[in-house]
């Protein structure tokens, strides 16, 4: 059977969504578990393996490792200047130019994987700890000229965890490599 999916969006492309406690237990449990599940989705995986795209033209595996962990930064952040700011602007990054970088290259993403479990555990207790009315704080993002609440951050983030090991669990998939 021909692949149907997308490889880009493998669960498909982020769609924002109104609060529901549901949501927000999902969400959490997304943010709490991300690193103990990207880090499954690279075990036993060799260099040639983690230097294999996920998709004809994407990153390679350790790209993706490395990006989530640069990007999960960033949403920590983010979130962070939310809830102790009034409307701040966050800064945007050049993710294709920082995943061209050294440290992308030389550094084993066991690095990655580390500080993730880090970041996610003081990431998930800030999550867990936010009131109903600090959900609606707002940030501004310059590029796309928008404003986001820190609800929409929150679950922008947990789908980002979930995309990014789905591309990997799915080149897994599609290589056989168990």
């Amino acid at each position: 059977m021909p692949e149907t999916i997308d490889l880009r969006y493998p669960i498909g492309t982020f769609q924002p969504v109104a609060y529901s406690d549901k949501i927000r237990e999902s969400c959490l449990a997304d943010i709490r578990f991300l690193p103990q599940a990207l880090e499954a989705a690279v075990q036993n995986l060799d260099e040639h393996q983690l230097q294999t795209p996920y998709r004809e033209g994407g990153w390679n595996v350790k790209q993706v490792v490395h990006h989530v962990a640069d990007s999960h930064m960033n949403g920590y952040t983010r979130i962070k200047l939310g809830l102790t700011e009034d409307f701040p602007t966050i800064k945007p990054y050049d993710e294709v130019a920082w995943a061209n970088l050294a440290d992308i290259d030389e550094v084993p993403i066991n690095v990655s994987l580390t500080l993730l479990h880090a970041l996610h555990q003081r990431w998930f207790v800030i999550v867990n700890n936010i009131r109903q009315d600090e959900w609606e704080r707002k940030v501004f993002h310059p590029e796309s000229k928008k404003e986001m609440s820190v609800w929409y951050l929150f679950t922008q983030y947990a789908w980002h965890g979930r995309h990014h090991t789905a591309h990997i669990n799915r080149l897994r998939e599609r290589m056989g490599w168990g």
